[in-house]
C-alpha cells in the first residue's frame, strides 16, 4: 500500500514537471513567432506577398508559423478555423487576432498579438497603407472590426 502511494506521488509529480516544461516552450515558442514577425517590420505590403519582397497579413501570419513548422491555411478566414476562439480579454501574447475590416461580411485580416493586457492588445501585421506594423486594439479602426482572437499554441 505505501508502494502504490509512493507511485502515485512520482507519477504526478512527473505529470506537473511535463506540465511546466511544456508551458516552457510554448513560452519560448510564441517568444520565436514574435521575434520573426517583428524582424518584418517596414517591409511593404503586397496582396499574397509571403516574403521580404512584401507581405500580405495571412502571409505575415503563414510564414511566421511555418518558420516553426506549423502549419497553418493561407487565408486569413481559413487560419480563423484553426484553435479556439477565445474572449479578448484572455487574449495574451501569441494569439491570433481576426478582423472584418471595410464592412466585409467574413473575416479579411489576421495579426499575431504581441502584447496584451486588461485595456489593451497589441498586434503585428501587415496593413496595405503602411506594410509591416504594429497595431492596437486602441485605435477606432481596430476596435470597430474586432471580429475574434484564436488561441493556436495552448
Amino acid at each position: 500500500m505505501l508502494l502504490a502511494v509512493a507511485f502515485t506521488s512520482c507519477k504526478s509529480t512527473s505529470s506537473v514537471v511535463s506540465k511546466n516544461e511544456s508551458k516552457k516552450e510554448n513560452r519560448y515558442l510564441v517568444n520565436n513567432l514574435i521575434e520573426k514577425a517583428t524582424d518584418n517590420i517596414g517591409v511593404r505590403y503586397k496582396a499574397g506577398g509571403t516574403t521580404k519582397a512584401g507581405f500580405d497579413c495571412s502571409g505575415l501570419v503563414y510564414t511566421t508559423f511555418e518558420s516553426e513548422n506549423i502549419k497553418l491555411p493561407r487565408p486569413s478566414y481559413e487560419q480563423a478555423k484553426i484553435g479556439k476562439v477565445i474572449p479578448l480579454n484572455d487574449a495574451k501574447k501569441g494569439d491570433l487576432i481576426f478582423f472584418k475590416t471595410n464592412k466585409s461580411r467574413t473575416i479579411n485580416h489576421v495579426g499575431l498579438i504581441t502584447e496584451a493586457n486588461s485595456d489593451e492588445v497589441k498586434f503585428i501585421h501587415s496593413s496595405t497603407s503602411k506594410g509591416v506594423i504594429i497595431s492596437s486594439t486602441k485605435e477606432a479602426y481596430y476596435k470597430d472590426s474586432f471580429e475574434q482572437v484564436n488561441r493556436v499554441i495552448p
